[in-house]
């Protein structure tokens, strides 16, 4: 990846203790959708500024949050050391974590979905995050944004507003229930030094039920559904129908809900990038899921007993 020359990136670099007066090279590290990843290099450390690009406000992002939360995935032993943060510059700068950034070709390997289930643990058992996250409450959000500004969306999207609630009878959650959750485990999310994985991005960080942690990594990482049940029993330690079931059920919410977020991007960003091709597939995934022979077991497995 070549170096590149970005005076009014340098100026404000330079305005940061640890950064100021060091001869540094930068390089954009792709993959943000939402931010720009820069990554720093000085004599004395490497570091990743995360600088904000965009207004995220349709998209509910709160980089207060995503400081303060990656600040405890630092202390769980997960995340990224946190350096700086200026609000003012729009920049966070964590330390530049080494390994290798995963791909979904990588989940096909058991010794990575043991790393991952290991990792999501270390840092549900971490300190609690600033907020909530709940994609039954992001979803109508979302819904409502892009309704009143008359954006785009799938034209039989509301159809399948009775799945959505019959999902989120059974799987609305309690504060008691929830754990500090990454919520966006991309497979560019992870990093793997061969002995643990390192998660990183902490823009859509709250409180969540952990299987929404889980069902998300199965849906975005392309896992089989078998691979979803080796994930959540690795996570659990022993093989739990229900847990699996609510795992795949909270992946499925994930898809329905992340639509819109595609729908809102393709409507206001001005990335090069498609946006709604990325929205349709995980709509047309999470309708396939809805439509599917195993929905109405899904629904009554996730609430059996262990």
């Amino acid at each position: 990846m070549p170096f590149i020359s970005d005076p009014e990136l340098d100026a404000l670099l330079d305005q940061l203790p640890a950064l100021a007066g060091q001869p540094r090279q930068i390089e954009e590290l792709h993959g943000g959708l939402t931010n720009r990843n820069i990554k720093i290099t000085t004599p004395a450390a490497t570091y990743v500024a995360r600088c904000s690009v965009t207004s995220t406000d349709l998209l509910g992002i709160d980089r207060d949050n995503e400081y303060h939360n990656s600040a405890a995935a630092e202390k769980a032993g997960v995340g990224a050391p946190v350096i700086d943060y200026r609000p003012d510059l729009g920049i966070l700068l964590v330390g530049f974590l080494e390994g290798v950034t995963l791909t979904n070709a990588d989940f096909q390997r058991p010794d990575v979905l043991a790393r991952v289930a290991q990792g999501c643990r270390t840092l549900h058992a971490g300190p609690r995050f600033r907020d909530r996250f709940d994609m039954f409450e992001l979803q109508p959000g979302y819904l409502k944004v892009v309704l009143e500004r008359g954006f785009r969306i799938p034209t039989d999207y509301l159809y399948f507003t009775r799945e959505f609630q019959a999902m989120k009878r059974i799987l609305g959650i309690g504060e008691h229930a929830t754990v500090p959750c990454n919520n966006d485990l991309l497979a560019g999310n992870f990093v793997d030094d061969g002995s643990k994985v390192w998660l990183i991005d902490y823009e859509y960080s709250g409180n969540n039920d952990p299987c929404f942690e889980l069902g998300n990594i199965w849906a975005e990482c392309g896992l089989s559904t078998d691979q979803l049940d080796e994930l959540v029993s690795a996570y659990y330690g022993r093989r739990l129908r229900h847990k699996t079931a609510r795992a795949r059920l909270q992946g499925i919410v994930g898809k329905y809900g992340w639509t819109l977020w595609g729908c809102i991007q393709n409507a206001t960003s001005t990335l090069d990038f498609d946006f709604w091709e990325w929205a349709m597939e995980r709509y047309e995934s999470a309708v396939a899921e809805f439509r599917g022979p195993d929905f109405p077991r899904l629904l009554a497995d996730a609430q059996a007993p262990d």
